[in-house]
Order: structure tokens, then C-alpha cells, then sequence
């Protein structure tokens, strides 16, 4: 395994968990990328090189209840800013 951003996979699941959520003005692929992208950047990375060492990394962000507000307001303020300025179409 090559170098893994485990964050990726957080936002990835936040995004998919909480889309009906978010009220999305567009769910194009480009539009949940810019998603992504932009929660990303204001997002600590936490890099890995195993994949043993994924729930040790994971645990702060999924099971710590300040680990999972965080990174949801994170998710949901760049959706907010997604929809309200889509770059698609």
C-alpha cells in the first residue's frame, strides 16, 4: 500500500451519509467533488501506510462526538458553499 489519506475516506462517507441532508442544489460529480476538495483543505490529513493502522485513525473522527462535529460542520459548510456557487453545468 502506498501512502493513504484516511481523511479522504471520512469526508467520503460524511458526504454520502448526510447528502438528503444538505439540500444540494446540484449531486453532479463535479459538484460533490468540489465538495470534497474544499472540506479536505480545511481538514487536518492523517496519512497512513498500512491499512492495519485505519481504525486507530479513524477513532478521533468517528467514535470522539467532537471528532464527528467537526469534521460534519466541515462537510456541511463546504457543501453550503457548493450549492449556493456550482461551478457545473
Amino acid at each position: 500500500m502506498a501512502v493513504h489519506n484516511v481523511m479522504e475516506e471520512i469526508v467520503q462517507e460524511v458526504l454520502v451519509n448526510y447528502k438528503q441532508q444538505f439540500n444540494l442544489s446540484c449531486e453532479c460529480e463535479r459538484c460533490l467533488d468540489d465538495i470534497k476538495a474544499i472540506a479536505l483543505n480545511q481538514l487536518p490529513p492523517r496519512y497512513i501506510t498500512k491499512d492495519s493502522h485505519i481504525p486507530y485513525v479513524r477513532a478521533p473522527h468517528t467514535a470522539d462526538r467532537q471528532g464527528v462535529t467537526n469534521v460534519l460542520m466541515t462537510v456541511t459548510k463546504a457543501a453550503s458553499l457548493v450549492s449556493d456557487n456550482p461551478r457545473c453545468k
